[in-house]
């Protein structure tokens, strides 16, 4: 390939390297001018964030230079990870188990994982028991009201049921607050991830797969961003299709300020490349992932919703129920698109509840009252969208990265689904054990999180690329001296690693042999298999 390239270019006017406008893609340029020997005169280098004719006209008529700034971050990032992971694995391998691996950003997304289930692991649930009653108006409409406080035992929640059977309750208080709710600004790279998993059961690497298709057919703008900015030709774009579609009373054109760090904000969201089409004619993945995309954009350019916000508090004796109605006068970007949630009560508070008429002094019966109980539960296990919103929100490696680390970690069987949650196998959690005890800095997310602001510096010349290199490795406490002390220190734990408690609260402990990892119970050894979960034991 590369013998014909070089054919081809001594026979041009002109080369044009049009790769990626990302660390990678500069980098994807930068060899091919290197291993082609391209003559710098008649080299030119374009980036475009969509293929479509406009885009790549606009290109050619402005190229620029190869950024070695950018060139530099992707190569100090190739440096970084090659170095941790070709020193510490080998570690791995002489103190725990041979084929181990880890790696500067794997390891950490495993360590979040097991903290996870460590935290479920200690879980302590409280039992509590909600009042919740029925109520009719005066014309026999039915409602729900409940007491906002919880009673601590079937006893309480019992007595006040019986204390108040037969019992009016009077309206209190009515309190009705105009309520506004604002759009979502539309898709980076780890929303889009986060919003494909919720709403159509997308993987991050098969929401980036239709994303790629989606932006090679020209349907889409370039789908590795952290930017939320749109162009002035895309804002008008989207107004003249929401005015079409819904009316000139629905369109707010307004662009987005990003908040991740080393956004590019002349970078833009990922957005339809042509707003006219609704729906896109290619495979059912890439079509939904194309309306969810066109829905979310659109939605951003549109009105808040308004409404209205009613409380009623209802009273008898010492006893206070309280009713909450939701109602939307104007529903806004909804009529687009309504974005989903991964916490239930967010997405609870969204709906419309509506009240029935009452008026102050009413006194309304009680139709129906009754007592739940209810315990308190644990965190959840992570998903691939709730993984990679915490990884983004500790600055933890790069949206366009979070498909490969979730990839590796499952296929090095660290970490398993159960349904759609990251479990830590044992493997992961003996790994995550060992480090924590003898490389801690490797796997702390402030350190992982500097790393990833220097290669930000490198990217945009802040910083020198052999420097960070050689803080890295020989600073104080660089990986050098972390790695000495460890060979030093770190003897061979045949006894295991303790990952759990038992129920009498002593500590388990799992260890590895050719044959697989196996529990520690006095002198028996209970072999394990690779998908069995923690708490299954």
């Amino acid at each position: 390939v590369v013998k014909k390239l070089k054919d081809l270019a001594k026979r041009a006017d002109i080369v044009w390297l049009a790769s990626d406008e990302d660390r990678e893609g500069e980098a994807i340029a930068w060899h091919l001018a290197e291993s082609l020997k391209l003559d710098k005169k008649k080299t030119k280098r374009i980036v475009f964030h969509e293929i479509t004719k406009g885009a790549i006209q606009y290109a050619i008529e402005n190229p620029r230079n190869i950024d070695y700034h950018l060139v530099d971050a992707q190569q100090a990032r190739r440096v970084l990870d090659r170095i941790v992971g070709y020193e510490l694995s080998p570690v791995l391998w002489r103190k725990v188990k041979g084929g181990l691996s880890a790696g500067r950003v794997q390891s950490v997304s495993v360590r979040l994982i097991v903290e996870k289930e460590r935290q479920i692991e200690k879980f302590v649930p409280i039992a509590s028991f909600r009042i919740d009653a029925e109520f009719l108006n005066q014309e026999n409409q039915k409602f729900k009201a409940k007491l906002p406080k919880n009673f601590s035992s079937k006893e309480e929640a019992f007595n006040f049921l019986a204390s108040n059977k037969n019992a009016a309750f009077k309206i209190a208080s009515l309190d009705n607050k105009p309520a506004k709710k604002s759009p979502s600004a539309p898709f980076t790279t780890s929303t889009l991830q986060q919003e494909a998993s919720r709403k159509l059961g997308f993987s991050v690497s098969r929401t980036m797969s239709n994303a790629q298709r989606l932006y090679e057919s020209g349907l889409i703008t370039y789908m590795r961003t952290d930017s939320v900015n749109l162009s002035d030709e895309a804002r008008k774009g989207a107004q003249l299709e929401i005015e079409s579609a819904y009316g000139e009373s629905y369109s707010k054109p307004r662009n987005f300020k990003g908040k991740s760090k080393g956004a590019q904000e002349a970078h833009e969201a990922i957005r339809p490349t042509n707003f006219a089409q609704h729906r896109a004619n290619v495979d059912r993945d890439q079509a939904r992932l194309y309306e969810l995309i066109w829905k979310r954009t659109v939605a951003s350019q549109m009105l808040p919703a308004k409404g209205e916000r009613l409380t009623a508090k209802f009273s008898v004796d010492k006893a206070t129920l309280v009713a909450t109605g939701k109602t939307y006068t104007f529903q806004g970007f909804r009529l687009a698109y309504v974005e989903g949630s991964d916490d239930e009560r967010a997405a609870l508070s969204e709906r419309e509840i509506v009240l029935p008429n009452f008026a102050e002094k009413d006194q309304l019966p009680v139709k129906d009252a009754v007592g739940t109980g209810h315990s308190t539960k644990p965190p959840a296990r992570f998903t691939e969208a709730s993984l990679v919103q915490e990884l983004e929100k500790k600055g933890i490696g790069r949206p366009s990265t979070y498909a490969s680390i979730i990839e590796n970690i499952l296929n090095r069987k660290y970490v398993f689904k159960k349904g759609s949650a990251l479990t830590p196998s044992f493997r992961g959690m003996i790994v995550i054990r060992a480090l924590e005890k003898h490389l801690s800095s490797l796997v702390d997310y402030d350190f992982t999180s500097r790393m990833e602001s220097s290669l930000d510096d490198i990217a945009t010349g802040k910083l020198e690329r052999l420097q960070c290199l050689k803080n890295f490795y020989f600073g104080d406490r660089g990986l050098e001296s972390l790695i000495d002390h460890a060979e030093k220190s770190w003897g061979v734990e045949n006894e295991g690693y303790p990952v759990l408690q038992d129920s009498a609260e002593e500590e388990l402990f799992v260890s590895f042999n050719r044959y697989g990892e196996f529990l520690l119970k006095g002198e028996t050894r209970i072999y394990l298999n690779e998908d069995i979960a923690p708490d299954e034991l």
